[in-house]
């Protein structure tokens, strides 16, 4: 007895994506199927890096469709396809960047800087090409996070060219003034600065750029929403009722705005004392995870609270290119495939597709 398409689509149809919360057919995961004999093909396409998931959905495939008629040897391939997603009604996607992905928390100290960064790693081993924005002008922390020092490059004189730290490109304020300069610049100043380091730098084929906020919703916030072509965003938050109260206006902020929230992240969720192993839940317990159910939002995962995390951002080694094979790692590689899965289940840009429309009066 042959197997047939409709067989292996409906086989394919009970797997689940476990980063985009939805079966391999209706996510239109699935490409490409081919038969020859008791030789099965199949081809999917992910909309997100999920370099570290790949061989676990391979696998989870096989399982599936070696166990119906007719089937002997099956062939898996997986692989991503990054696309640009849709920004506000107002705004275009910029050159060179495909998605930026906010960063966000309602309060400073909650570890938004860091997360960021990891995430950004996180990212690029997945398999994109990243970039990172230190967008709070009064604290830049990202060219210490990345390990670079100097300034950028102007081969024009009018553009930057990005730092290069890890693999990832970055611009911060921080690369342009000494470390120990306090910025004391009024609102306006602060929001044009934040418009020419995205704008004026030379961006090179990104499929993420992550933007780190300071905290709070501020100038710097409301421009990013109206000036700045934002796919969506993460709210970082401790589960600290404080911090739980200042997250909230944060994730409201951007859904006046019209911006997507894509999840939120807890961070310092859980302490695993590193003398005798107790956990301890020093900023209380599972809030992180309340406020993304009582929101209606992804709750995109926990971080504990560990030396080692603070140890490596502050000495430009940050945790995920630290520790690759740590389970912290794992967290925020884990946090970063649900969050650019969560991106790929959104409207596609389609402003490139439709030609400007040019009317002559010969």
């Amino acid at each position: 007895m042959s197997v047939n398409k409709a067989d292996i689509e409906s086989a394919l149809g009970e797997v689940q994506d476990e980063n985009m919360g939805a079966d391999l057919v209706s996510a239109d995961l699935v490409k490409d199927i081919g038969i020859d004999g008791e030789r099965v093909s199949v081809n999917l396409v992910l909309g997100y890096p999920a370099a570290g998931y790949f061989d676990e959905l391979k696998q989870l495939v096989r399982e599936k469709l070696v166990g119906l008629d007719g089937v002997g040897e099956v062939e898996v391939k997986v692989s991503s396809q990054i696309k640009s997603h849709a920004v506000q009604q107002n705004l275009k996607p910029l050159k060179g960047i495909k998605n930026i992905i906010a960063v966000a928390s309602g309060k400073g100290g909650v570890g938004k800087s860091t997360t960021a960064v990891n995430l950004a790693l996180a990212l690029q081993i997945e398999g994109a090409s990243v970039g990172i924005l230190d967008a709070d002008i009064y604290g830049p922390s990202i060219p210490r996070m990345l390990g670079c020092k100097g300034q950028p490059e102007s081969i024009d004189g009018k553009s930057l060219e990005p730092m290069i730290g890890h693999g990832i490109q970055s611009m911060s304020i921080g690369y342009l003034v000494e470390e120990d300069t306090p910025m004391i610049w009024r609102g306006p100043m602060v929001t044009q600065a934040l418009e020419q380091l995205l704008n004026d730098t030379n961006w090179k084929d990104v499929d993420y750029m992550v933007v780190d906020l300071p905290p709070g919703t501020g100038d710097t916030q409301l421009t990013l929403a109206q000036k700045i072509p934002v796919s969506g965003a993460i709210i970082v938050t401790t589960p600290q009722d404080i911090a739980l109260l200042d997250a909230r206006k944060g994730l409201k902020m951007f859904e006046k705005v019209e911006v997507p929230v894509l999840g939120v992240v807890e961070n310092m969720s859980i302490h695993i004392c590193t003398q005798c192993g107790h956990n301890e839940y020093i900023f209380g317990q599972g809030g992180g995870a309340r406020m993304a159910e009582e929101q209606g939002v992804d709750f995109l995962g926990a971080l504990p609270l560990d030396i080692r995390i603070r140890e490596q951002a502050d000495s430009g080694n940050p945790t995920v290119v630290a520790m690759q094979d740590s389970q912290i790692s794992g967290i925020y590689r884990a946090i970063a495939r649900k969050t650019a899965a969560k991106l790929a289940t959104m409207a596609k840009d389609h402003s490139a597709a439709f030609p400007s429309i040019v009317i002559q009066n010969n």
